[in-house]
């Protein structure tokens, strides 16, 4: 097994840039038009096109800023090549324990998750939820009661394991804040910070809580106050959410020199199009994993230019 101790944990000092690509049901559906049960040949063509994205994103391994850690989420279905070649190619692992597409919290694998865990060695393991505290009162104590038994699987196993927590808004909150932008930045830093502090108290404090990104500091900071004092010694990394790269440019400026930051997960926002692109006949293979090294490259820089300028600022305050 992969001693935790090994790899030091992500920090604002040590970011962890990881490339996700752990999507299944979405990436078939969209990328493939496959609904179902994937054929043979299907299934081979997935495959491949997750090892292309994965050629492409490890031509950035060794050049990434100082101290900072390259990393790739993936799944065992789609991308168990990708799997056993991270580590070798210079980036942590991690991997989806949860059922893909599920409104409701499962485990893909049921209660045998912690057999494809070991059989695989991940640095990290990740749990996707969608989680609102205005979801009915059954569900939420439900899905608190599967997150509460994979923290005390990997806390008994002694892994380390990232949260990724989405909180998207019910018809009614939609509606009371016009729009999804709205609700982003009015409705969701205050909601995500009452889950975060409902699962804490249930005993769920993951490493990483995996958050979606913040339009303003003051609701980012919200959310850092509510990790720092219900699951002290967690960061929080950003994710993707496929948003343009003009919102996640902004994501990451406010991220990036906040403590309690500690790096991003990005997938579709780096791969989805120039993915659909080549899968379309419109680009070739070479050209396609130029467009996907780019973007990860450049959130990977964006990222690090922010936290660079903070701490700049902060010196020249002092």
């Amino acid at each position: 097994m992969t001693d935790p101790a090994a790899v030091p944990r992500p920090s604002a000092a040590r970011p962890l840039f990881i490339l996700a690509m752990d999507q299944r049901d979405s990436f078939q559906r969209t990328l493939f038009d496959v609904s179902g049960t994937p054929s043979a040949e299907q299934l081979a063509r997935m495959r491949e096109a997750k090892s292309l994205i994965f050629t492409a994103a490890s031509r950035l391994a060794g050049t990434q800023p100082a101290g900072s850690r390259l990393g790739v989420l993936v799944d065992e279905q789609l991308g168990a090549d990708v799997a056993r070649q991270a580590r070798p190619a210079g980036f942590e692992l991690a991997m989806p324990v949860e059922v893909s597409g599920s409104g409701r919290l499962a485990f893909e694998y049921g209660d045998d998750f912690g057999q494809h865990i070991e059989a695989f060695d991940p640095d990290w393991v990740k749990v996707l939820v969608r989680f609102n505290p205005a979801d009915p009162g059954e569900l939420q104590h439900a899905q608190t009661r599967t997150l509460r038994q994979l923290h005390d699987w990997v806390t008994a196993h002694q892994r380390r394991w990232l949260l990724e927590l989405l909180v998207p808004p019910t018809r009614e909150q939609l509606t009371a804040h016009e729009d999804q932008a709205l609700y982003d930045e009015e409705a969701r830093p205050g909601l995500t910070a009452q889950v975060i502090a409902g699962l804490a108290a249930a005993g769920v404090r993951p490493d990483i809580w995996k958050l979606e990104g913040y339009e303003t500091t003051a609701g980012a900071r919200l959310v850092l106050d509510t990790v720092r004092s219900a699951s002290p010694g967690s960061e929080c990394i950003v994710l993707g959410r496929n948003a343009p790269r003009r919102q996640l440019d902004h994501w990451l400026d406010i991220a990036a020199p906040l403590p309690g930051f500690a790096g991003f997960a990005i997938g579709r926002s780096i791969w989805n199009e120039p993915l659909a692109d080549f899968l379309g006949g419109r680009q070739d293979r070479a050209g396609t994993q130029d467009q996907i090294a780019e973007r990860y490259g450049h959130f990977i820089a964006r990222y690090a230019a922010a936290s660079s300028a903070s701490s700049a600022s902060s010196a020249d305050r002092q």
